[in-house]
């Protein structure tokens, strides 16, 4: 079974690819619009039937919390703050799943906090950057993907799992130095409209890969009169857009194709219904309007994303150990 999963992954990853180096630009808003919703709820809920990976049965209220605050931040104008809260329910997560005693708890949350508000003052733009922008998003769909992927590969001990993860980087590797020649993306008002709020992300990875000496994204970046020249029009705008592309629909494909092995479609009909009606909900007002379905699922996105921090930190710790255990033997 575990072979076969491996294959259809490397057909999804393809399948990815191929459309997103046809259709970046509308491979995302519509991947992000139908697959979206339901994996953030279906992941919740089965998140929720694993006690959200916590050592403790109440623990994840820790991490609610912060949502809600994550929430009052959006609502209230408060975006600034994002980076600390996010920082802190990360690291958070982490000594929730080693610190037992509540003193303990308490007084690492409170360094943990201290450290955080440091790394806002004195390093305010890289620290946003890093757990505002690329945590919740690229991290999240692409590094903690491949991170699952290489945990999977490991456990079963699969060759094809490892390969896998070759296709995977291979794929991106292509989308972000492939000529654009295959582009066919038809940029309308509708289309940079609906994409406003994700635009900053694709600058700020444009400015990324200037960083590592992509000199044509380099020039490009210098000459770009504005941001939606730079994003829609220009050659690394398109090529950063079918990078993007391809990691949010294969990080939404790779949680449906694993259905067999976690069984996330098992809970209760109730749950079931809740489920689906939410997400047919949520469909019909992107339909009606894009940008009103990303307020109205900004906190299930957002809540997705922290709620799954301790499975982040298990995954790393289950990777240290397999690697040991090779290592030695």
């Amino acid at each position: 079974m575990t072979r076969n999963l491996d294959l259809i992954n490397i057909l999804l990853m393809l399948l990815s690819m191929a459309v997103a180096l046809l259709i970046p630009f509308e491979l995302f808003l519509f991947v992000y619009a139908i697959l979206g919703p339901l994996h953030y709820l279906t992941e919740i809920n089965w998140l929720q039937g694993k006690n959200f990976f916590l050592t403790r049965k109440n623990d994840h209220y820790f991490i609610v919390f912060f949502i809600l605050l994550l929430l009052a931040a959006s609502m209230l104008d408060l975006k600034g703050y994002s980076p600390l809260l996010i920082f802190t329910t990360f690291f958070g997560s982490l000594a929730l799943l080693f610190i037992e005693n509540w003193r303990k708890r308490f007084l690492a949350l409170i360094s943990i906090l201290i450290a955080g508000a440091l790394l806002t003052i004195f390093f305010y733009r890289p620290f946003q950057l890093v757990f505002s922008m690329f945590l919740p998003t690229m991290v999240h769909v692409f590094i903690f993907t491949g991170l699952f992927l290489l945990l999977g590969a490991l456990k079963a001990k699969s060759r094809m799992g490892i390969a896998s993860i070759i296709v995977f980087v291979s794929c991106s590797v292509v989308l972000l130095l492939a000529s654009n020649i295959w582009n066919q993306s038809a940029i309308s008002s509708y289309l940079i409209d609906s994409y406003r709020i994700f635009r900053n992300l694709n600058v700020r990875l444009i400015q990324v890969f200037d960083f590592f000496h992509f000199t044509e994204i380099r020039a490009n970046l210098k000459s770009a009169e504005d941001k939606n020249q730079l994003v829609f029009f220009s050659d690394p705008g398109i090529k950063v857009m079918r990078f993007i592309a391809f990691a949010y629909t294969y990080h939404y494909l790779n949680w449906f194709s694993k259905t067999s092995i976690i069984q996330w479609h098992k809970t209760s009909r109730s749950k079931l219904v809740a489920i689906f009606a939410i997400w047919f909900l949520s469909i019909g007002i992107y339909i009606y309007d894009y940008n009103a379905g990303l307020q109205w699922l900004y906190i299930l996105s957002i809540a997705h994303v922290l709620l799954e921090f301790p499975l982040n930190h298990r995954s790393f710790i289950d990777i240290r150990k397999h690697l040991s255990r090779k290592a030695v033997s």
